[in-house]
């Protein structure tokens, strides 16, 4: 194994670790004795020199100063630990995170393996393929109890077979505005093109997307793609944007979702998922 795999691995370790602290975190605010595990032993080769060394040692000072209780205390700590340690990984995650790190969304990508990548979507959106790249994801709803009655909550997708039936090609352009829009809630009284920080949301954006490479496609359920492929979803903003559907209608621990826009690109190797809910 290479040195860049095993530091990979080392910090997958972490970051797993610290999302099972973080889950008994809440556990313990909830007034449950959830088992709060020990913290691993930090790993050979963290002396070394390198940013992933570095990274690892910041992170386990971090988690030998963290104080179990109380519990509140407890979950902003680690959850604040989690994020920063996502953010410092690589530049992609510290950009998808300045983006969309507030608002209700589901961001993942995964591996090109179908002829049809409506097949790789579905992957995705029922839990089944990691990140091939080990890079950031943003799933609120992975453990969410809701996937018991709705194993895609908060989806529910049609067939791949169906799937081109309920989207609309985008000209990369366009794509961009999509997943910049996103950066906006359902009910945001803030649009992001009236935000002083405009030019930086699209310049993240487009830096996400160019992760799939130049000859990337895009796909949005957006209506109104279906005329302009080009659509400025900035300018337009997010609230009131007309789709085809993929979300479950099914009323499910108190949530109802009635909004959403998404965002899907395909390229040789790579599927991702881009999707914001709006909810109540």
């Amino acid at each position: 194994m290479s040195t860049a795999d095993d530091d990979r691995m080392a910090l997958d370790l972490l970051e797993a670790h610290l999302e099972d602290l973080w889950r008994a975190a809440r556990e313990l605010q909830r007034g449950n004795r959830p088992v709060v595990p020990e913290t691993p032993r930090e790993p050979d080769g963290t002396a070394a020199n390198g940013a992933a060394a570095e990274l690892l040692r910041w992170g386990y000072r971090e988690l030998a100063g963290t104080p179990r209780s109380p519990a509140d205390v407890f979950a902003r700590s680690v959850g604040s630990t989690i994020m920063e340690l996502r953010r410092r990984r690589s530049t992609w995650n510290a950009a998808a995170l300045r983006l969309l790190e507030d608002p209700y969304v589901f961001l993942a990508t995964g591996p090109r393996r179908h002829e049809d990548w409506a097949e790789d979507v579905l992957a995705l959106m029922h839990r089944e393929v990691p990140d091939p790249r080990g890079w950031l994801r943003i799933d609120g709803d992975h453990d969410n109890d809701a996937r018991s009655a709705v194993p895609t909550y908060p989806f529910e997708p049609p067939p791949a077979a169906e799937f081109l039936d309920r989207l609309h090609e985008l000209e990369p352009a366009g794509a961009v505005t999509a997943l910049a829009v996103m950066a906006e809630e359902w009910g945001d009284n803030r649009p992001v093109r009236d935000r002083p920080d405009r030019d930086a949301l699209l310049a993240d954006a487009r830096f996400l997307l160019d992760r799939y490479g130049p000859d990337a496609r895009f796909w949005t359920n957006a209506r109104d793609a279906a005329s302009d492929p080009a659509r400025d979803f900035v300018g337009a903003g997010l609230k009131g944007t007309r789709v085809h559907g993929f979300i479950t209608n099914e009323y499910v621990n108190g949530l109802d979702l009635f909004e959403e826009l998404g965002l899907i690109a395909v390229s040789g190797d790579e599927v991702g998922v881009f999707w914001s809910f709006g909810a109540y």
